[in-house]
């Protein structure tokens, strides 16, 4: 029997529902509100569950995000990593990350689970050790996710995983007629995982877009 695909309208119930459905504390909303006064994009309720699901099932000991923002992500990928787990975050902006800090305090995470990187990804990345990370969470600029990509295969262990959020580019990457630079680069990423042996890859519309890809 062939399926019966959904039509625009049903899609856009069902990413609503999902959307809606996870409960989030009063840490996790002072974190959105301080990204809102930032004039910050923090990742949407069903990202922010994807990951804590993902960062748990990984049972990862090491992560790196590219993009700490406020540290709606941070809490995240932290309530589902195991309590031996170090997140190393960075951020080009100083006031984020300070407002990220204030975040994981609240959360009473201890200060030697998070440690946080002032400073750009093609800065950072170079300097963080290769095949030493289970699972690394790309955020940042636009502009440097190929080479966050190409610094992500070295620093994951083999079957480490790797999470771009918004990787939809706000739905503008399924248009074609759409040629901003930013959704450009993001159709030339998900083609170039997708085409690449050396990892399987998923691209899920969870929030602004999820790829997933394992390092094989």
């Amino acid at each position: 029997m062939k399926a019966v695909s959904p039509q625009p309208s049903d899609k856009h119930a069902s990413w609503a529902y999902a959307e809606s459905r996870p409960v989030e504390g009063e840490v996790v909303e002072r974190a959105r509100e301080r990204s809102a006064e930032l004039g910050l994009r923090a990742v949407t309720p069903g990202t922010s569950a994807l990951l804590t699901v993902l960062a748990a099932t990984r049972s990862a000991s090491a992560v790196v995000e590219v993009g700490t923002g406020a540290g709606v992500s941070g809490l995240a990928l932290m309530a589902g990593l195991p309590a031996n787990a170090v997140l190393t975050t960075l951020d080009a902006d100083g006031d984020a990350q300070r407002a990220a800090r204030e975040a994981f305090s609240e959360a009473r995470l201890p200060s030697q689970r998070t440690r946080m990187i002032t400073g750009r990804s093609r800065t950072v990345l170079p300097r963080l050790s290769s095949s030493s990370y289970d699972m690394v969470v790309l955020d940042g600029d636009p502009a440097s996710l190929p080479f966050d990509v190409d610094q992500a295969g070295r620093m994951l262990r083999r079957g480490g995983l790797l999470v771009i959020v918004d990787a939809l580019d706000h739905d503008r990457v399924p248009k074609p007629a759409v040629r901003e630079p930013a959704t450009v680069t993001a159709r030339q990423v998900e083609r170039a995982l997708r085409e690449d042996e050396a990892w399987n890859s998923a691209l899920v519309a969870t929030g602004t877009g999820v790829l997933l890809a394992v390092r094989r």
